[in-house]
């Protein structure tokens, strides 16, 4: 029995204005290639399909044509989990019609534990695997909230509900596979210890930041989704994170991006393997003085890079100085080097050499050059705070912006007696 394990494909991202349609389009392309090359009998997506609960059309579109695309492969069956960037309601509208098309959706956790529990074949269409299809779990699928009860208190409940959960899943699954069949399991969580990267939006769930290891189910391959970055959990070989496909912000450029291929013989875990994902379009962030910055694109110019798509540049200049034109400035150095025309400058930013002691109308430091969470590390930086202190409030900050994004869907409206609703 072989497996394909990816995630976070985060189709529909616009990314600082620019659409990555022609990257995930190439990737799909690539990705039903290795599905035919590799003899895959079955595909694991761990979620973050989408970026947004409300992907575009395009999205949706390379989405519906890669399941097409897939029927014409060796890959008996495909399983998608939602993650926390996914519409449980988009996901699941289309299910019982992807059902014909051997892909087993879990949007969202479900009432029945039989819901998220699947028999996979393998390539004699005879049964090779049992998969718990366990998505991104929201607190209140699975917990009710008390009155009176303490931080550390909700933790401990919290974390105890997911781990209930997986362990109630894991169970439907044993009675499937019997003594022979292996076990899959899947996630899309943060687990204590992992590495995280600009573009994830960590999961505070509830005030759980991390779930631990040891609360896992003894599954033989646990695919994990939500981390960018491919990698190995607490040295656990079969629980792995098989990180974005292409990187979804410029500190992810710098590592290779890879789908995981896994082999079970005999009702065991067998093989491990990592397919290394092609660039399709090159991330280059540049750092320095304005001196610093044109020496790096002398060098670039000198060795050209070689992708299908046009590359993009971040620049972040190291200044005291407050330049009004810097923007311009760096246009400038980018166009001065003609085998850069087909670069295209993304991003400019501006790093003072000396940490500011606050935030003073002196800096001369816009909004625009800020995000949310620069705003807030500055003023914390402004305050005498313990680790601890430090920690805790970071924490809080960081699960007010998760709750704002994270709003429960809108009911559907209901119909009227004789209301035809289209």
């Amino acid at each position: 029995m072989r497996i394909l394990h990816t995630s976070d494909w985060h189709l529909g991202q616009h990314f600082m204005g620019k659409s990555r349609e022609a990257e995930h389009q190439a990737f799909l392309d690539w990705l039903i290639e290795q599905v035919t090359e590799q003899s895959v009998d079955a595909l694991i997506i761990a979620g973050d399909i989408f970026d947004t609960g409300t992907p575009p059309s395009y999205a949706r579109r390379l989405y519906s044509r890669f399941i097409v695309s897939l029927q014409n492969t060796p890959c008996r069956q495909l399983v998608v989990i939602g993650g926390n960037h996914d519409s449980v309601a988009t996901l699941n509208e289309s299910k019982e019609l992807l059902a014909c098309l051997n892909t087993f959706v879990v949007g969202g956790v479900t009432s029945n534990p039989e819901d998220q529990v699947l028999v996979l074949n393998d390539s004699e269409d005879k049964p090779g695997a049992v998969i718990c299809a366990i998505p991104f779990i929201r607190p209140r699928e699975v917990l009710e909230s008390q009155a009176g009860e303490s931080g550390e208190n909700k933790q401990q409940a919290l974390q105890q509900a997911i781990a209930d959960h997986y362990q109630t899943i894991y169970s439907e699954a044993e009675k499937l596979a019997g003594s022979t069949l292996p076990i899959i399991a899947t996630g899309h969580l943060t687990t204590v210890g992992g590495q995280l990267t600009e573009s994830v939006r960590e999961i505070y769930i509830g005030t759980l930041s991390a779930f631990p290891v040891s609360a896992f189910p003894k599954a033989h391959y646990i695919a994990l989704g939500h981390l960018h970055r491919p990698q190995i959990v607490a040295k656990q070989e079969h629980i792995r994170y098989s990180g974005s496909p292409i990187p979804l912000s410029f500190d992810e450029a710098g590592s290779d991006k890879q789908v995981m291929l896994v082999d079970f013989k005999k009702g065991a875990l067998h093989k491990i393997e990592s397919i290394i994902v092609p660039v399709f379009r090159k991330l280059i962030s540049l750092k320095g003085s304005l001196d610093d910055i044109d020496q790096q694109l002398n060098v670039m110019a000198e060795q050209p890079e070689q992708t299908t798509l046009n590359p993009w540049l971040e620049v972040e200049v190291t200044t005291e100085t407050w330049l009004h034109d810097l923007q311009n400035r760096v246009e400038q150095l980018v166009l001065a080097q003609e085998a850069l025309s087909s670069h295209v400058l993304l991003r400019v930013r501006r790093k003072r050499e000396k940490t500011p002691a606050s935030l003073t109308v002196a800096d001369r430091e816009t909004l625009a050059e800020l995000n949310v969470d620069d705003v807030f590390q500055q003023r914390l930086q402004q305050e005498e705070l313990t680790e601890e202190q430090t920690a805790q409030l970071s924490n809080a900050f960081t699960e007010i912006l998760v709750s704002l994004n994270d709003q429960p869907e809108p009911a559907e409206p209901m119909q009227k007696q004789g209301e035809d609703i289209r």
